[in-house]
């Protein structure tokens, strides 16, 4: 749950921090998501991500990293995970 809550808070942030270039800022932010990759790093970014502000880079980068990392985890590993999350096995990471 809070890993969850971090990485809302951090697109939001990204969302916010958005200017309109003809695009919504969901549509700019659904084009960024899409555009990232594994190839990409701190220093290597995307065409579609070179208008955002590092920070929001970096935010986006390390949402992007953290949802692949725990779902590529296997299913007993994410439950536990999951468990100290919260106490519980519930779904609320993965």
């Amino acid at each position: 749950m809070r890993i969850r809550g971090a990485v809302i808070a951090g697109l939001l942030a990204l969302t916010v921090g958005l200017t309109g270039c003809g695009k919504s800022e969901a549509e700019q932010q659904a084009d960024f998501q899409k555009a990232l990759s594994s190839s990409a790093t701190k220093t290597n970014r995307p065409e579609a991500c070179k208008s955002l502000r590092q920070e929001d880079y970096d935010t986006l980068l390390t949402a992007w990293v953290l949802k692949h990392a725990i779902d590529d985890m296997p299913k007993k590993d994410q439950d536990t995970l999951d468990y100290y999350d919260d106490g519980e096995i519930n779904g609320s990471v993965g």
